[in-house]
């Protein structure tokens, strides 16, 4: 949907929101700024750099070139039609109240700015998720935050998360997206930067965990928009009920959901 300095959630999600393939990354086709050259190709998948504010592009870049982890999740296929999980993504704090009252997980997130928003996954991963760049099938976030857990210290670092959206259809027949993340993170802290060799591993498991989890509570809020569309609304309206836009929106989305099959398997990998 994952995300967080070291990883976020959004994100969405979600899903919000870190990844890129553990393996060797391609940095042909790059898109050059002022003072940088930000890659356009990540985890085999080609992002429009060069409409990305040349600004942005740099402060991306640092992240991208100097990353203390690199991971790749996906693709994961999301029940949902494209247009669907496109406003979900843009709405953030609507996305994990449901997941947080239908006690699918415990994210909360607020609206800090245009486009910008803190999310915290309730499970010690918590900061600030800034979307930087937009289209009808790929979006870039910029992530500040901190990881606290009972098996590495805390952890503070920043994170560029690259998000590739595929229309589909599942064996029904009906309307399913195919999400795939590539993340670079880069930690804060300079001791933990110093024995980045030895902690990396430990690292990217909990980058990509995160990541994945994230998608997958996406997907289990798909499936309870499909088959139980009254618990939602219920759970919408139930004291404090949620912002008027936010239930006008619901409502719309519910219907045209309510009618169809049931999607593919909750996080299931598509073929």
């Amino acid at each position: 949907m994952v995300p967080v300095r070291l990883c976020s959630r959004k994100a969405g999600l979600l899903a919000l929101f870190v990844v890129i393939g553990l393996s060797t990354t391609s940095y042909s086709g790059l898109a050059q700024s002022e003072t940088c050259s930000l890659p356009s190709e990540h985890a085999g998948m080609t992002f429009p750099i060069e409409k990305v504010d040349p600004e942005w592009a740099c402060r991306l870049y640092e992240i991208v070139d100097h990353y203390t982890t690199v991971n790749k999740v996906g693709p994961i296929r999301i029940g949902l039609s494209a247009s669907l999980y496109r406003q979900l993504l843009d709405r953030p704090p609507l996305t994990a109240a449901l997941i947080n009252r239908l006690e699918i997980g415990l994210y909360t997130s607020e609206t800090r700015g245009p486009d910008h928003f803190w999310g915290d996954d309730g499970e010690g991963t918590k900061g600030i998720v800034q979307l930087v760049y937009q289209d009808r099938t790929s979006r870039i976030y910029y992530l500040e935050g901190s990881h606290d857990s009972r098996w590495l210290p805390n952890i503070a670092g920043k994170a560029v998360v690259f998000l590739r959206m595929d229309s589909v259809k599942d064996g029904k027949g009906i309307e399913a997206v195919d999400s795939t993340m590539a993340s670079y993170t880069k930690l804060d802290n300079r001791i933990l930067s110093g024995v980045a060799a030895l902690l990396r591993p430990l690292i990217g498991a909990v980058v990509e965990r995160k990541l994945i989890k994230g998608v997958e509570t996406v997907n289990r809020l798909s499936l309870f928009m499909r088959q139980h569309p009254d618990r939602v609304l219920f759970e919408a309206l139930d004291p404090p009920a949620l912002p008027d836009d936010d239930v006008a929106f619901l409502k719309q989305a519910l219907e045209s959901v309510s009618h169809s099959s049931d999607p593919a398997p909750s996080g299931t990998p598509s073929p």
